[in-house]
């Protein structure tokens, strides 16, 4: 039985941070290492300008934390950011149809990135009766909430999931 607290409902401001494939990336980098902005831009392959406008947006959301300054290879001010693990509390049914989108691309991206060789894909079709329906979905939940509650660890694999259900037909 999962300890997780139950979702709150998203803001707008929160779904809104959420609706841009590019800042759902920035909180995938940050999650598991702070990063900087220029760090950000490079891995993401945008300009340091770009980045800073999303990061701002995160960081006013609340998606991401600012650690304190330090400094960098040449003696620069760096600000290196982490990403605080809001977006997993939250319940974003209200913003499917802006969230989902940038969630999909945020996928493609990541997974264009890695390659598609390296991904293990799995579809099924199920036709279950409401009740096996809810069963399913809630022990899925479940058992994504109790992972994602455990502790992280530096040296262990990196690894991201992408879920989606549909009606099929």
């Amino acid at each position: 039985m999962s300890t997780e607290p139950p979702r709150r409902p998203a803001s707008e401001r929160e779904a809104a941070a959420l609706a841009s494939s590019l800042r759902l990336r920035i909180i995938r980098l940050t999650i598991t290492e702070p990063m900087t902005n220029r760090e950000l831009a490079s891995a993401l392959g945008r300009d340091p300008a770009t980045t800073l406008h999303h990061v701002r947006k995160l960081l006013d959301a609340g998606f991401l934390e600012a650690l304190p300054v330090r400094r960098g290879a040449r003696g620069a001010r760096e600000i290196p950011y982490r990403g605080t693990g809001l977006s997993w509390s939250l319940d974003m049914a209200r913003y499917r149809d802006t969230v989902n989108p940038a969630s999909l691309e945020a996928f493609l991206a990541e997974l264009a990135d890695v390659g598609i060789a390296s991904a293990q894909i799995t579809r099924l079709l199920l036709r279950l009766p409401q009740e096996e329906l809810e069963e399913f979905e809630s022990r899925l939940k479940e058992l994504v909430d109790e992972f994602a509650a455990r502790p992280r660890h530096p040296e262990g694999q990196a690894v991201s999931l992408f879920f989606a259900r549909y009606r099929s037909g």
